[in-house]
This record gives structure tokens, sequence and C-alpha cells, in this order.
């Protein structure tokens, strides 16, 4: 009985190991199907399919993680941008490899006007997820206000192919397009 005791505990945790190792592969696979179904979607579904996305890029897979993300993103709410940088800095040297942290703080030192570390950050949130539009959204920003348009028309364009209903994006290709940047002849 002890034999089979032990032989049941064994299966027990390598199916759950099993099952947690896979969760971080099931969640890439996840947003691959809902971004191509986001690129496809109409107006209304492509609400619902950003949500969803936002959900998986959002979930670190660790609830102390997720609450750092949280809190940085309540301080840039509250627009106490030290704080915030302070909450995302402990969430980036924790998770290094979570990408939405790194956008995150990448947000909090753009509106402090630390550019050079906004950038940096944008760089490796986009390295870790590069179909995260609205990190590369961020990215065209930043571009547009060095003076860079005509790599922010294509880091627009870049959002827009991911997610044409991005309604920022096409405001943001509008604006350029009406300054003759990012028209096609």
């Amino acid at each position: 009985m002890k034999m089979k005791t032990q032989i049941l505990k064994h299966v027990v945790a390598a199916f759950f190991t099993t099952c947690v190792l896979s969760l971080p592969l099931q969640a890439q696979q996840d947003a691959a199907t809902l971004l191509d179904q986001l690129a496809a979607a109409s107006e209304v579904d492509a609400a619902r399919l950003d949500r969803e996305l936002s959900l998986i890029w959002d979930n670190s897979g660790s609830a102390a993680m997720n609450l750092l993300l949280k809190r940085g993103r309540d301080a840039l709410e509250a627009e106490e941008t030290g704080q915030a940088i302070e909450h995302l800095t402990a969430l980036t040297d924790h998770a290094p490899g979570f990408a939405e942290g790194w956008h995150m703080r990448a947000t909090a030192f753009y509106r402090a006007g630390l550019y050079g570390p906004a950038l940096d950050d944008l760089q490796r949130a986009l390295a870790l997820n590069p179909q995260n539009y609205n990190a590369i959204f961020g990215l065209g920003v930043m571009l547009r206000e060095f003076g860079d348009l005509p790599r922010a028309a294509e880091a627009f364009e870049q959002v827009l192919a991911l997610h044409p209903h991005h309604e920022n994006a096409k405001t943001a290709r509008e604006q350029l397009q009406q300054r003759g940047i990012g028209r096609t002849l």
C-alpha cells in the first residue's frame, strides 16, 4: 500500500509539473491565435480580443509580480510617476523575462521625461514580445516626438497591421499623412 501511495504521489507531482510548465507555452499559443483573429476582426470583436490579449500579456505567472504591475499602473494613473518607476523597477528586477513590466516602466520613464531609459525599456519589452502593439505604438510616439516621422509612421503601420482598430495608431497615422508622411502614391 505504501508503494502505491508513493507512485501516486509521483504521478500527481509529474502531472502538476507538466501542467505548470506548459502554461507559458499555452499562453503564447493563445496569444498567437488571438493576434491572428485580431488582424481580421470587426471593431466590436477587436475590443474583446484586445482585452483577452491584455489578460495574457499582463499575467507574469506570479501573484507577487502581478501585484507590482498593478501598483505601478495605479501609481501612473494617480500621476505618481516616481512611485510607478519604483514599483516597476522592482518588477523588472525580479521578473526580467516579463515583457509587460518593461513596457509599463518605459511608459513611466516617458512620463517622467526620461526618454533614454524609456527607449531602452521599450527595446527590452519588444525583444520579449515583438507583437505587443501597445509597446510599438509607444515607440512610434517617441519617434514622432524626436522628429523621426518616417520611422514613426512605420511603427504606427506596424501597430495597425497587428490591430487594425487601434484608434490611437489610426489617429497618429492620419496626422502624419496630413503632413505628407507615410502616404503611398
